[in-house]
């Protein structure tokens, strides 16, 4: 007598229903889901909520040091390609759901419910305030940041060189010194006093400097501009 071979299909099915009823089964399924919503929602709160914490309490053996950021590391980043890093409720941007899912998976793993979240991105991802792509950090203390998440695209790597001038004083005065020698070059012989000399391309460079310095930062000043230097942790738009 041959015997029947065995469906693991219609075993399992059986066994289901002899422990539990198939609407059992969906109401546990629905608990399930209604609390890791509620979890999600949660945090979403604490991302759009001010932000009074200054760490949170990992547990330092599960943490990868790769993640982990200095102040002054994050600083130098956000000065050098013109960024802010500001509390995640200012952050306009879509938050991925990957990132939530990060932050309910470190919870579980530490133990701990985080906050004090920070974002960095450009300052166009953010809902700054009026004084009159993105990584997601999390404190840890001491001035130290565990990253969580980073999403969207990478910056352009011309960002850093069109973002140069802007990032301290000293770098808009060579910037401006360059750009007048450049243009002082390019007027033509007996513009102004017939024969071009030293003497005359002199004054032609400081009349030129002082006019591009007046109108840069006369500009900058209409427009509520700062240097990058300054404006890296500021949550107002014009300073």
């Amino acid at each position: 007598m041959l015997m029947k071979n065995v469906n693991l299909e219609e075993k399992l099915n059986r066994l289901k229903n002899k422990s539990l009823k198939e609407e059992d089964i969906l109401n546990a399924i629905r608990d399930v889901l209604k609390e890791d919503n509620k979890k999600d929602d949660t945090i979403l709160e604490t991302l759009s909520s001010p932000n009074t914490t200054s760490y949170n309490n990992f547990d330092f053996d599960l943490l990868e040091s790769d993640k982990i950021y200095h102040i002054d590391q994050i600083k130098k980043i956000c000065v050098t390609y013109r960024l802010r890093f500001l509390d995640s409720r200012f952050f306009k941007g879509k938050l991925p759901y990957e990132a939530i899912s990060k932050i309910k998976q470190l919870e579980k793993n530490h133990n701990i419910t985080l906050s004090g979240f920070k974002i960095m991105a450009p300052s166009k991802l953010f809902k700054l305030e009026n004084y009159d792509d993105p990584l997601l950090f999390a404190p840890i203390g001491n001035g130290y940041y565990y990253l969580i998440h980073k999403w969207g695209n990478d910056l352009s790597p011309y960002r850093k060189i069109l973002m140069w001038p802007f990032k301290n004083f000293e770098n808009f005065v060579f910037c401006v010194f360059i750009l007048s020698m450049f243009l002082t070059g390019l007027i033509p012989d007996g513009t102004f006093h017939g024969e071009k000399t030293a003497e005359h391309a002199g004054v032609i460079f400081l009349f030129m400097f002082k006019c591009m310095v007046a109108i840069t930062l006369y500009y900058g000043y209409l427009s509520g501009k700062n240097f990058s230097s300054a404006i890296w942790d500021s949550k107002y738009y014009n300073n």
